[in-house]
């Protein structure tokens, strides 16, 4: 069996989603003065600065976070005076990358995140059974090997993140840490502009009419989000253990080490299997009562790749 897809006319690199995750934000910068490294030949490659306004201010957002608000309520919202600075943002990035949905909206869309966590360069997934993405992620994967190169897969039945990517018809995130908010170190910044080459040197191969023979990738799929322990009046009274600090990716199995609360007492992993963890002590996800994501590992299957035919002529 084979999967015959669209040739890639349109693909979108957005940065500064949040305004203080400053790789993306500085390569978009760089790439809308000097877009030499992004040119592939027949597609629009559009690097695009999503949220402007916390860039300027270097915060995570300035009423809502936007890689939240791409739902059908938002994205629909009557535009009046009080409405969120992003879900307005929302709907003007909705009107030049999509409409969502549609067969108008771009192709392919690369949003660019920092993480404060030690995940590496990680791409995410939103379509397990999307045969263009998974190909285009086996390519990356074997293209940085051996340098690991995690995928996370976010596709839950009752998790909906509504991302600012998802208004392509193929989304990925690419989160590469560790990385202080406001601040840009160039090892991490240098892994995020190898993962978007390699993507777009696939999409090249692709309209060229390459074919990608059928593959398996291992990912990492979400299960659920994890809380810091907390008080009666919701106050957090445990950190991340020192043995699971850092550890993104590894394996927790039932009575790990997982908090250490302020009177020394170790608050163990309880658990009937081993789940990996990521975006472990994320300073973002503070505020979203979050202290890491638990994930399972899988394997996602691509089928033979190449472009339709009516795409070729």
């Amino acid at each position: 069996m084979s999967s015959p897809c669209a040739r890639v006319r349109r693909v979108g690199l957005f940065g500064g989603t949040h305004g203080n995750e400053l790789s993306g934000v500085l390569l978009v910068r760089h790439w809308q003065q000097d877009g030499a490294e992004i040119q592939r030949a027949g597609v629009q490659v559009k690097p695009f600065l999503t949220n402007p306004r916390a860039v300027e201010r270097c915060t995570r957002y300035i009423d809502c976070d936007l890689n939240r608000v791409f739902d059908p309520e938002s994205l629909g919202r009557p535009v009046v005076e009080d409405i969120p600075y992003e879900v307005r943002r929302a709907q003007e990035i909705n009107h030049i990358f999509g409409p969502k949905g549609s067969d108008d909206a771009y192709d392919l869309i690369f949003d660019l995140h920092n993480t404060t966590s030690n995940m590496g360069g990680t791409i995410i997934l939103e379509n397990s059974r999307d045969d263009f993405t998974i190909q285009m992620v086996h390519y990356i994967k074997n293209a940085l090997a051996p340098e690991p190169c995690p995928a996370l897969l976010i596709e839950h039945p009752s998790l909906k993140y509504a991302t600012t990517r998802s208004v392509a018809k193929h989304p990925v995130g690419v989160e590469v840490g560790p990385q202080p908010q406001g601040v840009a170190r160039a090892d991490v910044l240098d892994k995020m502009r190898k993962i978007v080459k390699h993507g777009l040197d696939f999409v090249q191969l692709f309209n060229e009419g390459k074919e990608f023979p059928p593959c398996t990738i291992e990912v990492f799929k979400i299960m659920e989000k994890v809380d810091y322990p907390r008080n009666k009046n919701g106050e957090i009274i445990a950190i991340i253990h020192p043995k699971l600090q850092d550890q993104d990716w590894q394996p927790l199995k039932n009575g790990d080490p997982q908090f250490l609360t302020l009177d020394g007492e170790v608050i163990p992993y309880q658990g009937d299997c081993t789940v990996y963890p990521t975006f472990i002590n994320e300073a973002a996800y503070y505020e979203k009562k979050q202290a890491f994501v638990k994930t399972e590992k899988i394997k996602l299957s691509a089928k033979h790749l190449r472009l339709s035919e009516k795409s070729t002529s």
